[in-house]
């Protein structure tokens, strides 16, 4: 995905929510502010990728705020609430239905709503109070581009690209109905905090590696997928999958930009930009696959 316009200003937004996560030093928020404005002046230009743009400019928020995790505290928050609604998101998913075709469709249409739970997106924190309410309703309004059924003749070796703390959990969900079904899955995580993704230290605390195959990770703090950072063995999965399930919108903009096929992307549309990209309007529920 190329970048947008509307993404300069949103990048900025999130610099500065990360400075106000990091730190209350006023003058450090503002020069946070000021190197991703420097970044802008020099590196932004119309049609480049738009994570070669986020991720230098959120590596120099860091590099300023000398903090690599700033969103610590809210994949906290986000791993909770995911934990403590999971028995609730499980129950709507395996919900006595023997079809294992209906179960990996809801399956999916979970993990796509766990995507929609996004701290540092514009309004787009979920209060945990209306967490269980909020979910039940986007689940009765089902997908909006639900392209399941062509997932499911490719589930033998697939390679799942993950998105945000939190939401992983849910997406266990979706390994174990592929796993019910045959198939073997190989999670890759970032190589390192960025944002609020998923890192090896999430497979750590919930015991992930024993719900999947094989775990990799992208290499590097990235946004996304960087093919450049990435190691060869997540290449080589990548050549080698059956179909690549991407997660989330950082990852649909870089694995958009490269060849790899088939490939379905789950998330929810977030932002202007990658609707009109994808070709889903802003709020849409999307299981896309591009074969």
């Amino acid at each position: 995905m190329k970048v947008h316009p509307r993404c300069t200003y949103c990048l900025l937004s999130r610099i500065h929510l990360e400075a106000e996560l990091s730190t209350n030093d006023k003058e450090l928020t503002h020069k946070a502010i000021q190197g991703g404005i420097e970044v802008l002046n020099s590196i932004y230009t119309p049609g480049m990728p738009a994570a070669a743009l986020s991720t230098v400019m959120h590596r120099k928020a860091y590099e300023i705020l000398n903090d690599n995790d700033p969103y610590r505290e809210k994949k906290e928050l986000s791993s909770r609430t995911a934990e403590r609604f999971l028995p609730v998101i499980r129950s709507h998913v395996f919900n006595g239905d023997c079809d294992d075709a209906a179960t990996f469709k809801r399956a999916v249409l979970a993990a796509v709503i766990g995507n929609y739970f996004d701290y540092g997106v514009m309004g787009l924190d979920v209060p945990i109070d209306i967490f269980e309410k909020t979910f039940t309703e986007h689940f009765k309004r089902g997908l909006d581009v639900d392209d399941t059924e062509k997932m499911l003749c490719r589930l033998d070796n697939v390679v799942y690209l993950a998105d945000n703390c939190g939401e992983i959990l849910i997406d266990t969900l979706v390994f174990e109905i592929i796993r019910k079904m045959g198939g073997k899955i190989t999670l890759v995580v970032r190589g390192a905090p960025i944002l609020n993704d998923a890192t090896m230290e999430d497979v750590e605390r919930f015991e992930l590696a024993q719900k999947v195959d094989h775990v990799l990770t992208t290499g590097s703090n990235a946004i996304g997928v960087c093919m450049e950072e990435a190691p060869a063995e997540l290449k080589e999965a990548l050549a080698n999958a059956s179909l690549i399930i991407s997660k989330g919108m950082a990852n649909y903009e870089t694995m958009s930009e490269e060849s790899y096929r088939p490939i379905a992307y789950l998330l929810k549309v977030k932002c202007d930009p990658v609707g009109e990209d994808i070709g889903a309007p802003l709020g849409c529920s999307v299981a896309r696959v591009f074969e």
